[in-house]
């Protein structure tokens, strides 16, 4: 029988598949020094994580039996994957069910910026009558972001689906991808039904130079997005959003942006060197932070149980 290790949980609409399909579920949260041991003492054949969980070549080598391995969510550099491949391991993600969970966020660290909400948060607890109307003119010199350019740096499925977003918001759309050219967003409205509009990407220097605010859709390959010289040519004043992977941004020029004022504000779900985030960031007062919890919502850990279990029950019945 199947024996699948979901290491950093799955939804239990996805589990009850695996498990009606005859498949055995084990979503005992092993730790990472410990895992190779389990792995092989329970004679797993599948391993599946989120991002938390790592599997390198070490891993791979020693654990003989292993026939495949998922990532629940999109980015897979967690996951030596061509290693893995390359020994004969399946190795699948589930790139769309995270897709709205995602885009919606970026929107929600958006309008937080904007009407001043996550600084808000933090010092409403504390304000007294004076404190609070002192506050009051403080936040009253919010925006809108209608009639705003967004630019997206990263035009796959979650870009898209933000590029829908802005434009349903009114907002002007540049989107750098080296990979995509034109895109026709597609979008539903109840009253009008399906509408699209054709979105033609630019190059970076054209999006840097011209955005509002910036979200990064990205997987981390080895290096930085963005660094002093790409905050030094951003509209001064931008927002900034990263909910891809953190360490595309150098963290110490970001500060210094926002420190200038180059950056206005930035949205963070994701930071170098998780879970041990830089304090300068959680401390900094113009950044709204979240704890990576992107596709972090039920629609979304549903869908992704259920795509994750759709593929091992063929990938298995097809062996």
């Amino acid at each position: 029988m199947i024996k699948i290790l979901a290491n950093d949980g799955i939804d239990e609409t996805g589990k009850g598949l695996l498990e009606a399909a005859g498949f055995i579920v084990l979503t005992d949260k092993v730790a990472q020094e410990n895992l190779i041991a389990f792995i092989n003492e329970q004679s797993v054949d599948a391993l599946l994580v989120r991002s938390a969980t790592k599997v390198r070549k070490e891993l791979i080598d020693a654990c003989k039996h292993l026939k495949l391995i998922g990532r629940g969510g999109v980015g897979m550099d967690n996951i030596d994957v061509d290693y893995a491949r390359a020994m004969g391991i399946e190795v699948m993600n589930t790139p769309a069910a995270s897709t709205r969970s995602v885009a919606e966020l970026v929107f929600a660290h958006l309008y937080g910026m904007v009407r001043n909400i996550y600084d808000s948060n933090r010092k409403m607890p504390a304000a007294d009558g004076a404190k609070f109307n002192e506050l009051k003119k403080k936040y009253a010199n919010g925006t809108e972001l209608k009639g705003k350019t967004m630019g997206i740096i990263g035009f796959g499925r979650i870009g898209q689906e933000v590029a829908a977003i802005a434009v349903g918001n009114g907002m002007n759309v540049l989107a750098y991808d080296p990979y995509i050219s034109d895109v026709v967003i597609g979008f539903e409205i109840f009253s009008l039904g399906r509408v699209e509009v054709k979105v033609k990407t630019v190059s970076l220097d054209e999006v840097l130079r011209n955005s509002d605010a910036l979200t990064l859709h990205v997987p981390f390959t080895g290096g930085y997005l963005l660094t002093k010289e790409e905050f030094a040519k951003m509209k001064k004043g931008v927002l900034l959003v990263n909910s891809s992977r953190g360490e595309v941004i150098n963290e110490a020029d970001l500060i210094a942006a926002l420190d200038a004022g180059q950056v206005a504000a930035a949205g963070l779900d994701v930071f170098a060197n998780e879970p041990n985030v830089n304090t300068a960031l959680l401390q900094h007062n113009k950044v709204s932070l979240t704890p990576h919890i992107g596709a972090a919502t039920m629609e979304a850990q549903e869908r992704i149980g259920v795509e994750m279990a759709e593929k091992i029950i063929g990938f298995f019945k097809d062996k």
